[in-house]
């Protein structure tokens, strides 16, 4: 039996009938990553911007939605609170089961303007619930970088100047901005259909008009997110 003359002869060696540039390709390809993980965090940012844009977009519609409906019940209830008080001046009751009849709350049109509201309370859940799970993906997209780099403090941006920790620090305040708010009209819409005071009726309106959980700056911090992530023009 002769020896094998030379050394081992690379992978074809190894490996009759592959060649070493065929092993080297395949092993450059299984080693190259599909994608940087800052490039997926960065697409997944982008998108999210985009979400929260249209997401308060949708709930400023159905909050105008929701106000035009609450304004039509508390006129409704004025209008049955005057004509009310009417008939017992004149003392065209002749019965306290007739007076509970024309009681302000005696409306069927009061009645589906409430379920009416209702369905807009409803809709305006679902898109903050929408926003919460914006949040809570910003949240791991930025644990997901700390597992990447550690303790390194240099960590280059996904798009201009904002660090991740910002992208989740803006989506957790307009998250529970937005919570508070919604809080807040289920309190109104309840309100508004026990209330006989003019002047309450008045205030919970305006209330669920101007939003004052919703800070002054909630419209800066979304076009900061949108101008950082591409979605406006520097």
């Amino acid at each position: 039996m002769r020896p094998a003359s030379g050394g081992v002869g690379g992978a074809s060696g190894l490996f009759p009938g592959i060649s070493a540039d065929c092993m080297d390709a395949k092993t450059l390809r299984s080693a190259t990553p599909r994608k940087p993980v800052s490039s997926v965090s960065a697409r997944k940012i982008k998108d999210n911007a985009a979400d929260w844009h249209n997401l308060i977009l949708k709930w400023e519609t159905l909050n105008d939605a929701g106000f035009a409906t609450a304004n039509h019940i508390a006129n409704t209830k004025i209008s049955l609170l005057s004509e009310n008080k009417m008939e017992l001046e004149s003392g065209s009751l002749a019965s306290d089961e007739d007076a509970e009849k024309v009681h302000p709350g005696y409306s069927k049109e009061l009645e589906m303007l409430c379920e009416k509201l209702q369905a807009t309370l409803d809709s305006l859940t679902k898109i903050q619930v929408k926003m919460e799970k914006l949040s809570s993906t910003t949240k791991g997209i930025y644990e997901l970088e700390n597992y990447h780099y550690g303790e390194e403090n240099e960590r280059p941006p996904l798009f201009h100047t904002w660090p991740t920790a910002h992208f989740y620090e803006v989506s957790r305040q307009l998250s529970n901005m937005y919570e508070k708010e919604l809080r807040l009209k289920y309190r109104i819409a309840e309100e508004l259909a026990h209330t006989t005071d003019h002047d309450l009726t008045l205030s919970y309106l305006s209330l669920w008009l101007h939003q004052p959980y919703v800070e002054s700056d909630s419209k800066l911090l979304l076009e900061s997110m949108l101008l950082e992530t591409g979605h406006r023009a520097l």
